[in-house]
């Protein structure tokens, strides 16, 4: 892998982590279209991942240093944010429960683009759906219920060409949740388990070249960079209730790829 195909593939899991069209599917078909492409391995897919989690701990970094210090604050505020931590915690539970689990088989799916392609077409579906259904202005009330839904759905994404953002926020929607509250949980719910499996990833540190490790870097900048720029534009798209224009890109991408690797 190249500097710059780190860089480019750095730059579309910046985009497609947040935007709800499956920053995998994307990766999975960007590198099956580069000619020569070298697997880089589960590091620097972790990496990548590690860049956009960086990027919401800078967007989100006022809720999130709440979330850190609510259990030694005694303010009128650190009941709600002890509550929402907790919520996080309960979220993240059924997560690592389906991606311990389903790990070796998601893998085994990253390279089968038929799959990947019916996946992005089932994204588009869910997206569409969640949009048509949403209930009004929605509550910013989350509850346990809501957080085990959409840990479950946070957990299911790690099949290639499901969207982590998109199943994670049409759940929430679904259970009358607004959409931006239902955005900024799925950040924030993102982090625990990006967080654990860069945990699981650091022995395979020490197997990449000093060369390598400069293309994983620049990838993980590039994705913290778009990371940006890409939570900013889906809450204002969200706040627009236009949700429905990334359902038809993903049956557009998901049927054109479809068609490309059958024939």
């Amino acid at each position: 892998m190249t500097l710059e195909q780190a860089i480019a593939l750095g730059a579309l899991q910046g985009a497609t982590e947040f935007l709800p069209v499956s920053s995998s599917g994307h990766r999975a078909i960007a590198q099956s279209l580069i000619s020569g492409f070298s697997q880089p391995g589960v590091l620097f897919d972790v990496l990548l991942h590690v860049g956009t989690m960086i990027a919401v701990a800078i967007y989100f970094w006022k809720d999130l240093r709440k979330l850190l210090t609510a259990p030694f604050r005694q303010d009128d505020s650190a009941g709600n944010d002890r509550r929402m931590l907790l919520l996080l915690i309960v979220g993240s539970i059924p997560t690592a429960i389906i991606g311990l689990a389903g790990k070796d088989y998601a893998t085994a799916l990253f390279h089968n683009i038929p799959v990947v392609a019916a996946m992005l077409i089932v994204t588009g579906s869910i997206l569409f759906i969640s949009e048509r259904l949403r209930k009004g202005e929605g509550s910013s009330n989350i509850g346990y219920g809501d957080a085990i839904i959409a840990g479950i759905a946070q957990g299911l994404a790690i099949i290639p060409g499901i969207s982590r953002s998109g199943s994670t926020i049409a759940s929430l929607l679904l259970r009358g949740i607004d959409g931006e509250s239902a955005a900024r949980f799925s950040f924030l719910l993102a982090m625990p388990a990006i967080f654990g499996a860069t945990l699981l990833s650091l022995d395979d540190i020490q197997k990449v070249s000093p060369a390598e490790m400069t293309s994983y870097i620049a990838g993980t900048g590039a994705a913290l960079m778009i990371g940006l720029l890409s939570i900013h534009f889906l809450l204002a798209i969200i706040r627009r209730k236009r949700l429905y224009y990334f359902a038809i890109y993903c049956w557009v991408a998901g049927a054109l790829f479809m068609t490309l690797s059958l024939t």
